[in-house]
């Protein structure tokens, strides 16, 4: 689905709603698990917002 570096647009954030809208970069190396509750980390977004926690279908990739 992702990969560690992949460019993605935040559709929506439950982890920190401000991160909508905003892109990031994929930090994980193998798909999330149990740990994360399944949700990819991306970090990146804003030298105001820490990395977050996003649902595979809160996210889309750029193609960058």
């Amino acid at each position: 689905m992702f990969n560690a570096g992949d460019e993605v647009k935040i559709l929506s954030c439950e982890d920190d709603p401000r991160a909508a809208g905003k892109t990031g970069r994929i930090v994980d190396e193998v798909a999330p698990g149990p740990l994360t509750g399944h949700r990819w980390t991306v970090a990146g977004i804003s030298l105001f917002i820490a990395p977050v926690l996003c649902h595979a279908n809160e996210l889309r990739k750029t193609g960058r």
